[in-house]
């Protein structure tokens, strides 16, 4: 397809927070948010509107507070709070890059980040801003890969990108089994079934229920994020129009 007829119009970028690290053990490395932004500001000139959610596992991470014996809502606060850094990050690259970004967050900080009005949202991704969302859902218990989900359906997105590692779904880890097959394409029922690690249950059965198409791609390959919005074959794609 043409760069000047992108398939998607409107879509949800879900990154997790290790995304933001690079090679570094904690943190965000300020090249890797500089690169990542620049790739994301390639979507600004194909007129895509962009939503984003983004994790926090690169500061703190809920379960990993539970086994060091916190409480897990209280750990899971504050990995939602850990998201609101990395949004903020995102948003001051992407402006940079001559984006026009704003975060919202499910818990409001005054001063700091707005919180989810999605009225302003929708309004703002009519003019062309990037909409980041923070703190996941704003409830323990659930993940960002849920939060993302929700996100997607409420701004009206046609696809939903899960940014990984990888260059998509497999039957098996490939680093540990030589004879993993990788999907180019799959069912929500499949997902389920055969218990594939894409994304968390809740997650792939909203975007089921609402019949939201998610394509987990190799984000740190450049050009991935464009290729992918333009419909070319990237990834593995589950639920929605396969692949052509």
């Amino acid at each position: 397809m043409s760069e000047e007829a992108p398939k998607y119009r409107r879509i949800l970028l879900k990154l997790s927070g290790e995304a933001l690290m690079g090679s570094a053990a904690y943190g965000i490395d300020p090249a890797v948010l500089s690169s990542l932004a620049r790739e994301l500001a390639g979507l600004k000139t194909l007129n895509v509107e962009v939503g984003l959610v983004v994790g926090g596992g690169n500061i703190f991470r809920g379960l990993a507070g539970v086994a060091q014996g916190f409480d897990r809502v209280r750990a899971d606060q504050m990995g939602m709070l850990a998201t609101v850094i990395n949004a903020i990050a995102l948003e001051e690259a992407l402006k940079k890059h001559g984006v026009p970004a704003r975060v919202f967050s499910a818990y409001e900080i005054k001063g700091v980040v707005a919180p989810v009005a999605r009225e302003e949202v929708l309004a703002l991704l009519d003019k062309g801003y990037f909409v980041i969302f923070a703190a996941g859902t704003g409830n323990p218990f659930f993940t960002t890969d849920t939060a993302a989900t929700l996100r997607a359906l409420e701004i009206r997105a046609q696809l939903m990108l899960k940014a990984t590692k990888v260059d998509g779904v497999y039957s098996a880890d490939p680093q540990k089994d030589p004879e993993a097959r990788k999907y180019d394409y799959l069912s929500y029922e499949e997902v389920i079934s055969r218990k594939l690690r894409v994304m968390d249950l809740t997650a792939i059965a909203l975007a089921r229920d609402n019949n939201l198409p998610i394509l987990v791609f190799n984000v740190q390959v450049p050009g991935n994020i464009k290729r992918a919005v333009l419909g070319d074959k990237v990834g593995t794609l589950v639920g929605g129009e396969r692949h052509g």
